[in-house]
């Protein structure tokens, strides 16, 4: 395959995306899109991109592209997706992957049925320290893992109060979907991505409820949310996320891991991300931390184009997406019931 033509829709979040295409050397232009025009040209104008569209179905159509990125809101995500697929694109998509599994299988069916890759943008699995992890893990070093906590706590930290972020319409829910979704991925993927059988789950917005009255700004999502999922392995994970809490740190980051053999600890600290493994080893207890990695790590833009240039999937899979909007949309049911919720067997 030669130099590949790669699209980016929505410049917010979507301007890091453009911005690691062009420093890839397998693409070869990056056309824009974005609804705002101020924005658009801005971007464009500062990346040196001329291409540019405000209409994603135009530039689908006419803009001959390989592969395109969707970084816009959670509740657009399953139908730009599955547009782009339709018309025989490879996607990255923005996390969440969906705000609702019906639509994450959607967007699963459309790839499956137009042959082409929908890779979705965990990027916390790129770094350094999250690879020494799963290496471990891979090794055998940490053993089955049976129990875990992974969580990202902001002490106050709402993003863009009043934009959509805090609007269930266009979010699907608050910090869960925006931050514990990379956090419960993290987890998973080092767990071997189990399947989830059930899930009991709470939800609250106490803090920035009566910030919202005030102001007059619609926020009707959660500012914090936890959950307890069980896994058909035996397996327990504790998730937790929020966006303003009373518990010291302005951004908490942490998943802990425990197995059989040895445990492991990812958290965000020290201006980065670090990773220890903890064993025991003819009777004393050993800690083992990355100080560096050697060989580099690449960015999740980096792996979509590769795996289009390679002719294989991507490392982070559309099925993988599927179960974190299983088990996020589990936890919503379960605050609003009362109840845990029991999955069926894995779809």
């Amino acid at each position: 395959m030669g130099m590949l033509r790669m699209g980016v829709v929505g410049l917010g979040m979507g301007k890091g995306h453009a911005e690691g295409y062009l420093t890839h050397p397998d693409v070869d232009e990056v056309v824009l899109c974005d609804a705002d025009a101020g924005r658009l040209q801005a971007v464009g104008d500062e990346l040196g991109v001329t291409e540019r569209y405000a209409d994603p179905l135009v530039m689908f159509r006419n803009a001959g592209l390989d592969g395109v990125s969707i970084a816009v809101p959670n509740a657009l995500h399953a139908p730009l997706t599955i547009m782009a697929l339709r018309h025989g694109l490879h996607v990255l998509c923005e996390k969440p992957m969906a705000t609702t599994t019906v639509e994450a299988r959607r967007m699963n069916t459309a790839a499956a049925k137009a042959g082409r890759s929908l890779m979705i943008n965990f990027s916390q699995r790129f770094e350094a320290a999250s690879m020494a992890a799963k290496e471990q893990v891979d090794a055998g070093t940490v053993g089955p893992i049976y129990f875990g906590r992974t969580v990202w706590h902001r002490r106050r930290g709402v993003p863009k109060f009043g934009g959509w972020f805090g609007i269930h319409a266009l979010s699907g829910g608050g910090p869960l979907m925006d931050l514990g979704v990379h956090r419960l991925d993290l987890a998973l993927w080092l767990m071997g991505y189990p399947e989830p059988v059930s899930v009991t789950g709470s939800t609250y917005n106490v803090i920035v409820a009566p910030r919202a009255r005030k102001q007059k700004k619609k926020f009707d999502v959660e500012e914090l949310g936890c959950g307890l999922v069980k896994f058909d392995n035996g397996a327990t994970l504790i998730v937790e996320a929020s966006w303003a809490v009373n518990l010291p740190g302005s951004d908490s980051m942490i998943t802990s891991l425990s197995g059989a053999k040895g445990g492991l600890v990812h958290r965000y600290g020290n201006g980065g991300y670090e990773a220890e493994i903890y064993t025991e080893e003819n009777g004393s207890l050993y800690t083992k931390r990355l100080d560096a990695r050697e060989s580099p790590t690449p960015s999740a833009y980096a792996e979509f184009v590769d795996s289009i240039v390679q002719g294989r999937p991507p490392s982070v899979t559309g099925t993988e997406g599927l179960k974190v909007v299983k088990i996020l949309e589990g936890i919503y049911r379960s605050a609003q019931s009362g109840r845990e919720v029991r999955f069926r067997a894995a779809n």
